[in-house]
């Protein structure tokens, strides 16, 4: 009797169990839901996603938290949002550009062109910039989240936060040509969207304000921070780094990639960053014109002459993947970079001070034959392999 009395008794217990998962499955297959009824079809019909929202947390490198820079916490629903905004053809005028047509995942996050194709064939103004460039953009970009002094957005600095430099892609006529109540009217007019915006901020409506904050966070949570120098990097320097030589030998490096190092350190820190993490300077001019330069810059913004010809420093993660370089692609490959630095640099007025000579002249970076094999053989040691197959950021609309 004592057996058939625990034979009952276990089975019911496996029926709970059962009737637990079965609730802890339903619940999350209804993740995403509109009006309190499942909607996930509307989700998977059009798109490749998750039936609940993968983590967007960023987990910088330790030699960079070591020296106090973080990232901002990014919010998963808003970051799974922003990430189906940023791949959403629908809203160009043509429908067939997207913020991803000029960053895809295998170019670093640019584009392999000097200028890229907008709505109707037009040619974009200037050089795609490489989002993967970065390593993360909520460490130091955006007045909104950094404050004064934080890197601005675009070749000519003239967005300080995510929310005006989509603005900016959206709006401009040679790249997606909207206006902005016309991407609120085509992301309503989508079904896909209702249980997004409804996970994202508790309810469906659709907003300009809602649509950047997204976009916004799924920028915030790209970054290139998983290189093989950071990784080496990272064995060596510890958690309490403040202090860590850069310059120092890596045995898992080559002689080449450690001299190339120390060259980048000593030759071109001093803008680019020598400490890996952001620019040293927000804006350059590196003699690529005279004075009268075809592109202003952040000149043509500010309309400051001084600033004529200036342009934004980038930092340089996965530029081995990055080319055409410069803000109007004029150098196809690292050699001719390097070259520029070496013997072509052109005088003007604006010519930053790491490059001006006495009397007019300019002060080149002396570099020899085997110099530039050692840095271009150290630079490709910044380059993130795992980034182009994070599925997080991933075009995620089925073809």
């Amino acid at each position: 009797m004592k057996s058939l009395n625990q034979l009952v008794l276990g089975s019911l217990l496996l029926v709970v169990l059962a009737t637990s998962c079965n609730k802890k499955a339903d619940f999350t297959y209804n993740y995403y839901t509109v009006d309190g009824a499942p909607a996930y079809d509307l989700i998977s019909k059009h798109l490749n996603l998750n039936d609940s929202p993968a983590s967007y947390e960023v987990v910088l490198p330790k030699h960079i938290t070591g020296r106090g820079l973080s990232a901002r916490k990014v919010d998963d629903n808003k970051a799974v949002l922003g990430r189906v905004l940023f791949w959403d053809s629908k809203l160009s005028k043509d429908g067939k550009i997207s913020c991803g047509s000029c960053h895809a995942p295998n170019k670093a996050f640019g584009d392999n062109v000097a200028f890229s194709k907008g709505i109707t064939d037009r040619a974009t103004t200037r050089n795609s910039i490489a989002l993967a460039s970065v390593l993360n953009f909520s460490a130091y970009y955006g007045t909104d989240i950094n404050g004064f002094g934080a890197v601005p957005f675009f070749w000519d600095n003239r967005a300080g936060t995510v929310a005006l430099q989509s603005t900016g892609s959206l709006t401009n006529p040679n790249e997606m040509g909207m206006q902005m109540h016309e991407v609120v009217d085509q992301v309503k007019a989508q079904e896909y969207y209702k249980p997004l915006f409804n996970a994202a901020f508790g309810n469906t409506e659709v907003t300009q304000d809602r649509i950047l904050d997204a976009v916004a966070n799924f920028v915030n949570a790209l970054g290139s921070h998983k290189s093989r120098f950071d990784i080496e990097t990272d064995k060596i320097a510890g958690e309490y780094n403040w202090g860590f030589d850069y310059r120092q030998n890596y045995a898992s490096f080559t002689q080449s990639e450690n001299n190339g190092k120390r060259l980048y350190i000593d030759k071109c820190g001093s803008c680019h960053g020598a400490t890996f993490a952001a620019p040293q300077k927000l804006m350059a001019n590196n003699g690529l014109e005279g004075n009268n330069p075809s592109d202003k810059g952040v000149g043509g913004v500010t309309q400051k002459k001084e600033e004529y010809g200036m342009f934004k420093v980038p930092t340089l993660r996965n530029i081995t993947r990055s080319a055409p370089y410069m803000h109007d692609g004029r150098f196809n490959t690292l050699e001719e970079v390097l070259e520029h630095y070496s013997t072509n640099m052109k005088y003007n007025d604006n010519l930053s001070y790491e490059f001006k000579g006495t009397n007019n002249t300019v002060k080149k970076i002396t570099l020899t034959a085997q110099d530039k094999v050692d840095l271009i053989a150290f630079l490709s040691t910044l380059e993130d392999f795992q980034l182009p197959l994070d599925k997080r950021f991933d075009d995620p609309f089925k073809k």
